[in-house]
C-alpha cells in the first residue's frame, strides 16, 4: 500500500498521492440537513382543506390556502410534507408535515388547520382573516365609489343638455291620447 501513492497513474500521468491530496481538499463537508430524494406530486386542496394523496387525506392550514389551490406533496416512507407552489413573504413554502398514513382511506388531520373554516353555525362561506361582508355593504368601498363617480363625471355625455317636457307632448305629436281604464261614453247620433 505505501508504494501505490508514490506511483504515477496510467491514465492522467499524475502521482496518485498528490492527486489524492488535491481531491480531498476539493471535497466539501456534508450539509447539516440531509438531502432527501423524494417523489413530488401536485394535488388540489379541497373545500375542507384536505389534500388527497395515495388514497389518504392530509390537512393543510385553512388560513394559508384556498379551495382548488395546487400544492406540492413530497412523500417519504414515513412522512408527507405539503408545500405551496409559491413562496410566502418570508420565502417559505412548507404548509404542513404529517406522518404517512398506513393503508388506504385514512384521514390525517391537525385540528388547528381547520381554524378559519365555516363551522355550520352561520352562513359564512369564506376563509381567511378578512371578515365576510353582508349583502347590504358596499362592495366597492367609499374611495372606489368616489373614483368611479369621477370617471363618470368626466365623460362627455354628462355635459349634454337634455330637453325636458311632459309626456302629453308626445301624445299630441302622434295623435294618440293617453291610455285610460274607463273609455269615454259615445254620444248618441
Amino acid at each position: 500500500m505505501p508504494l501505490r501513492p508514490a506511483k504515477s497513474h496510467g491514465t492522467h500521468g499524475e502521482v496518485i498521492g498528490h492527486r489524492a491530496i488535491r481531491d480531498h481538499i476539493a471535497l466539501r463537508p456534508l450539509p447539516a440537513t440531509p438531502y432527501a430524494v423524494t417523489p413530488r406530486h401536485l394535488r388540489y386542496v379541497g373545500k375542507d382543506c384536505l389534500v388527497a394523496f395515495d388514497a389518504n387525506l392530509y390537512s393543510v392550514p385553512a388560513r394559508k390556502v384556498r379551495p382548488r389551490q395546487l400544492v406540492e406533496v413530497r412523500a417519504t416512507k414515513s412522512q408527507i410534507t405539503l408545500h405551496s407552489t409559491v413562496p410566502d413573504a418570508n420565502g417559505e413554502t412548507l404548509l404542513a408535515t404529517h406522518r404517512r398514513a398506513v393503508g388506504r382511506g385514512a384521514c390525517v388531520v391537525d385540528e388547528k388547520h381547520w381554524d378559519g373554516l365555516p363551522d355550520g353555525r352561520n352562513r359564512r362561506t369564506t376563509t381567511g382573516d378578512v371578515p365576510p361582508q353582508t349583502r347590504h355593504q358596499n362592495a366597492l368601498g367609499a374611495d372606489a365609489a368616489g373614483s368611479l363617480m369621477a370617471l363618470l363625471n368626466r365623460a362627455a355625455a354628462v355635459r349634454v343638455e337634455v330637453g325636458r317636457r311632459p309626456l302629453s307632448v308626445y301624445d299630441e305629436l302622434t295623435g294618440t291620447r293617453p291610455f285610460t281604464t274607463h273609455p269615454k261614453p259615445e254620444e248618441p247620433s
